[in-house]
């Protein structure tokens, strides 16, 4: 699959959020979105971004920003991991890393001496008319969110 690039349409897709809803990245279209992927519910890191995201909700409300977090934990986890750090924005599930690997951050990792498959953390930011006006991979967790934001206020307002 190809990487994606700056000014393509985003792909569209459908999966089970937080809330007992399903959502369609379509369902935005006239709002821009925030589409983050993150590794996994619960662990340091994505509990910042998770947490990073949530202090600046309302700021990225009122640039007419939608947030959207996804990973490969189930919904279950999501509903978890969202209750106990008051995530004010959905959680989508992506069991089979099918919209991962659309958006190509399906990477092989190692750790400890171990090689597997998981999310490489990336963010992209999805214009109003539906295509991509931004892309950060291999994401560093400090300080992203506030530089997510002011992508958004300066190129999308």
């Amino acid at each position: 699959m190809d990487e994606l690039t700056v000014g393509q349409p985003a792909p569209d897709f459908t999966l089970p959020a937080t809330g007992g809803k399903t959502l369609s990245l379509s369902d935005f279209r006239g709002r821009n979105v925030v589409l983050y992927f993150y590794p996994k519910d619960m662990t340091p890191g994505c509990t910042r971004e998770a947490a990073d995201f949530s202090r600046l909700a309302d700021a990225f409300a009122a640039a007419d920003t939608v947030i959207l977090g996804v990973s490969t934990d189930d919904v279950a986890s999501h509903e978890k991991f969202a209750a106990k750090h008051n995530i004010p924005f959905p959680l989508l599930s992506d069991t089979e890393a099918e919209v991962c690997r659309r958006y190509g951050v399906w990477k092989e990792k190692k750790n400890f001496g171990k090689t597997y498959m998981g999310i490489e953390r990336s963010t992209f930011v999805i214009d109003r008319g539906g295509n991509i006006a931004k892309i950060w991979r291999k994401v560093k967790v400090d300080g992203h969110a506030e530089e997510v934001l002011a992508f958004v206020r300066e190129h999308l307002a």
